[in-house]
């Protein structure tokens, strides 16, 4: 479907991306994750058509679109401030687009109504100004707008991120589920890990201007292939080698790598099914969130480890506790 084949990116003596290759299928949610500065966003402007790339080509479908006019590679793009027009109502807000391509007023007045009914926006609310809807309204609007157009691939940036957590949650959740009735490819940017996570079919996690790794949500987790993925993609333990050296850890992994574990395959209690290695702390902190608890346990030998246990209903511990912490080596990742 789509392949960035070489691709660099230059704004004046910056090299903002750095011979990029990457192919996308047909039909996938696919989610360009990293910090800010990193050029997820960059590359997403360069296959809609905004930043010309200095070197390489972007392919759709076999054909080279590198240096394609915007209007011409049937993509359309949702901005992170939604860029809406609030002088217009909803109704014509959508139409925009099939008005620059001369389309008749009865396709346009069709196609609007019928989009607009896809996208969950009431018929009332498309007389409405853009100002008087709610975020979650006009995040569908945006949506509206791009999908009239019936874009071949549709690219969001940063949709979500002017939204307060509950209705982002709710949103995030509607999004994947347009998707998957649209069947659109799309292509996401974020710098929020639990959207990535939960949304895509693939991740690209990008770090000045490279890709580190490419995967499914469970293989970018748990199997981060770099210490950057690692450390970047949820909560994390970096093991003291003191924790290592003074326990049966340092039979089964390398003592001269980094290791790492996420916080929530260190657990307090015997993991079934597992061999597992035992260690000894004491609970030095702990963190009450409803559904779970967040424990720090300052490990016998020396070192500190994070674990998150689920709330059952009474507090089985608490600060001071001594008590027994079990590691599968296998969840330890090494760099």
């Amino acid at each position: 479907m789509i392949t960035f084949h070489d691709i660099q990116i230059k704004f004046g003596h910056f090299h903002a991306i750095k011979n990029l290759n990457l192919h996308i299928k047909e039909g996938e949610f696919f989610t360009f994750l990293g910090p800010s500065g990193c050029g997820k966003t960059t590359i997403l402007r360069s296959l809609v058509g905004f930043i010309a790339p200095a070197g390489g080509q972007i392919m759709l479908n076999g054909k080279d679109i590198t240096h394609v006019p915007i209007e011409k590679r049937e993509i359309s793009m949702v901005f992170q401030s939604y860029a809406l027009f609030p002088t217009m109502n909803v109704y014509e807000n959508i139409a925009f687009g099939m008005r620059v391509k001369k389309a008749s007023k009865a396709e346009i007045d069709r196609e609007v109504r019928d989009i607009a009914q896809k996208v969950d926006l009431k018929e009332e609310q498309l007389f409405k100004k853009v100002s008087e809807l709610s975020g979650g309204q006009q995040q569908r609007v945006a949506i509206a707008r791009a999908l009239v157009l019936k874009p071949s691939i549709l690219a969001l940036d940063e949709p979500l991120s002017n939204l307060d957590a509950k209705l982002r949650v709710q949103l995030r959740n509607e999004l994947k589920n347009l998707q998957k009735k649209f069947g659109i490819t799309t292509i996401y940017v974020t710098h929020d890990q639990e959207e990535a996570l939960t949304l895509s079919d693939r991740i690209a996690v990008f770090n000045n201007g490279i890709i580190e790794q490419v995967g499914t949500p469970q293989e970018v987790y748990n199997q981060s292939k770099t210490e950057f993925v690692c450390n970047f993609i949820g909560d994390i333990n970096k093991i003291d080698p003191l924790t290592i050296m003074n326990s049966q850890l340092k039979e089964s992994i390398d003592p001269n790598k980094i290791a790492y574990i996420r916080n929530e395959k260190v657990s307090l209690l015997p993991l079934p099914g597992k061999e597992a290695v035992q260690l000894r702390g004491t609970i030095v902190d702990q963190e009450f969130y409803g559904l779970y608890s967040k424990y720090v346990l300052e490990i016998e030998g020396g070192g500190l480890l994070k674990t998150i246990e689920k709330e059952t209903g009474f507090s089985r511990y608490k600060v001071g506790d001594k008590i027994g912490i079990f590691i599968h080596p296998g969840d330890i990742l090494q760099y």
